[in-house]
């Protein structure tokens, strides 16, 4: 069974995008007929873990608060299954022959959930003073846009010094959450009140935020996507405990739970349950990848021999078998294989060699001493689970066989984001980052200069400031040839694999674990970052179903 599921995961992700992702939008086809209709009710309570430090991905792109916020919130823009885009708050959108000019066309109509209207004002404020300068991501996206139109309240149109072909690609209700101009302009953003109790334009209303056990939202009764969502509430769960996360889904008093919720061996007994199932679709969009941070400004880690020797002394074979169960594969590059456009597959390789690892180190002049090591140093991981303290673990075995005496510290996730993308405090640290459907969106972020030490989680953590790949990033954002930037992206790799500032582990692949009564919870490549709004019981907890109600689904 467990090796059903890992073929299953491991199946390349159909992640070739269009040459441009600047394409005017396009109803979709005609869905095939169902052959269940979606009834309407029920609590869904899914678990969340750990628990978001803020409610909108307009401010804080760390996993959990995606998860929760795109149910609350919409993109411009949504995907289908098939990693087209198709229209949300835009309903339409052209771009200038000269690829320097985006024009939106808003849904009319659309209400903020405190009854205010939704207009190109929002998304202009949110633009020049969210999306611009606070957002991990975007802030190289929109860094190119010299002006911002709103010639009526449904049109915004983007002037961009230099062709940007990655944009569109990253606004969807992840990457690019419009907030309420009337709620933030003139205040603290990053403090706002309304980032712990949301107000969007989504098919859920933020309603309760007990901190340490729960969010809750309701049903959007005025949604622009009529009948939509099927769902009365969603309730989600904190539950710290993976033991716990996994009694909760087997006894029935949690219905979904997303990116590897339980032990990775507890996979196979759960999927034998007629009551769940796993589903591995809806991840594609993201392109986890795992990597290893070196903090290029430690005196001992500026040798690059030292950090090659890191490289070759984890086996990652094992690293994946032992730890992570196979849901994964070793991987070669930040720019993970199924994203076969871009992933560069010529790049450097560091192979397991421990042998190879030590003569690197005695000619960096780290020799062993009396007590057989050559350096102390600390490793920090990402605070999301088991896996990833298990992976640190298995990192400081590995390292202690070359001579480097490692500790495992623990934290929480405000605390590890802080020492490692604010303070600078560390010397390992073990992360997971989406590299998304463009390399310009998720994967440069953890290389560029500019946001070193600036306390942007999920940016640039190792400190590294190479100037080619620097240089190669700039080039790749402005260059009008989708051709040309596909071979900037392969150089960058190739380079920042030589400069090797962080160690690539493994490329991920996420599950879900469900109600196998739960419907229709995957609409999109995308979908472990957007709503749940199609999603539906056909026997909903504890309550008997309802048949729809007259509008749904139209």
């Amino acid at each position: 069974m467990i090796q059903k599921l890992v073929r299953a995961i491991l199946l390349p992700a159909a992640m070739t995008l269009l040459a441009s992702p600047y394409v005017s939008a396009a109803p979709s086809a005609p869905a095939a007929p169902a052959a269940e209709s979606p009834r309407t009710g029920g609590t869904l309570t899914a678990i969340i873990q750990p628990e978001p430090v803020i409610l909108t991905s307009a401010l804080n792109s760390a996993a959990p608060t995606g998860l929760f916020s795109a149910n609350v919130f919409d993109g411009l823009v949504e995907y289908d299954n098939n990693f087209k885009l198709k229209p949300a708050l835009a309903e339409r959108w052209d771009i200038s022959k000269d690829s320097k000019t985006l024009t939106f066309h808003l849904r009319p109509n659309v209400k903020w959930h405190d009854g205010k209207p939704f207009t190109s004002a929002d998304v202009k404020w949110t633009l020049e003073n969210v999306w611009k300068k606070l957002h991990p991501r975007n802030q190289i996206l929109f860094g190119k846009v010299t002006q911002v139109d709103t010639p009526d309240p449904l049109t915004v149109v983007l002037h961009f010094s230099e062709p940007s072909l990655a944009v569109l690609s990253s606004l969807n209700s992840n990457g690019a959450q419009v907030l309420p101009k009337h709620l933030y302009e003139g205040t603290d953003i990053l403090n706002n009140p309304y980032n712990s109790k949301p107000v969007g334009t989504g098919p859920f209303v933020f309603k309760e935020w007990s901190k340490g056990n729960y969010i809750v939202l309701e049903r959007n009764p005025n949604y622009w996507d009529k009948g939509k969502p099927y769902l009365d509430k969603i309730v989600f769960k904190v539950i710290p405990d993976a033991s716990a996360r996994a009694a909760a889904l087997e006894k029935g008093e949690a219905q979904y739970a997303p990116f590897n919720p339980v032990p990775l061996k507890d996979a196979q007994r759960l999927a034998q349950l007629p009551s769940l199932k796993l589903e591995t679709r809806g991840y594609d969009w993201i392109s986890p990848w795992l990597f290893m941070d070196v903090n290029v400004d430690r005196p001992y880690f500026k040798d690059v021999r030292v950090r090659q020797a890191l490289a070759h002394a984890i086996d990652l074979n094992a690293l994946n078998k032992v730890v992570w169960f196979g849901f994964g594969k070793p991987a070669v590059s930040p720019v993970v294989s199924t994203l076969t456009q871009f992933f560069n597959p010529a790049v450097p390789k560091y192979a397991y060699d421990p042998a190879k690892a030590e003569a690197l180190l005695d000619a960096a002049g780290l020799k062993r001493g009396a007590d057989g090591n050559r350096l102390k140093i600390q490793i920090d991981y990402l605070p999301y689970g088991d896996d990833y303290k298990r992976s640190a673990e298995y990192i400081k075995q590995a390292l202690k066989r070359v001579g480097v005496d490692v500790t495992v510290r623990t934290q929480d996730t405000p605390t590890y984001t802080k020492r490692v993308y604010g303070d600078r405090d560390f010397d390992l640290a073990v992360v997971w980052f989406a590299g998304f459907a463009d390399p310009l969106v998720g994967v440069t972020r953890a290389y560029r200069a500019d946001t070193v030490g600036k306390n942007i989680p999920w940016s640039n953590g190792s400190g590294y400031r190479g100037e080619e790949a620097n240089k190669l990033i700039d080039e790749a954002q402005g260059s009008p040839s989708q051709t040309e930037r596909v071979e900037l992206f392969k150089r960058f790799q190739t380079v920042v694999q030589n400069d090797l500032p962080s160690v690539p582990l493994l490329e991920l692949r996420f599950f879900t674990v469900q109600s196998a009564s739960l419907r229709d919870t995957v609409s999109g490549v995308d979908q472990i970052y957007a709503s749940l709004k199609n999603a539906w019981f056909a026997q909903p907890p504890g309550a008997s179903a309802t048949v729809a109600r007259a509008d749904a689904g139209k």
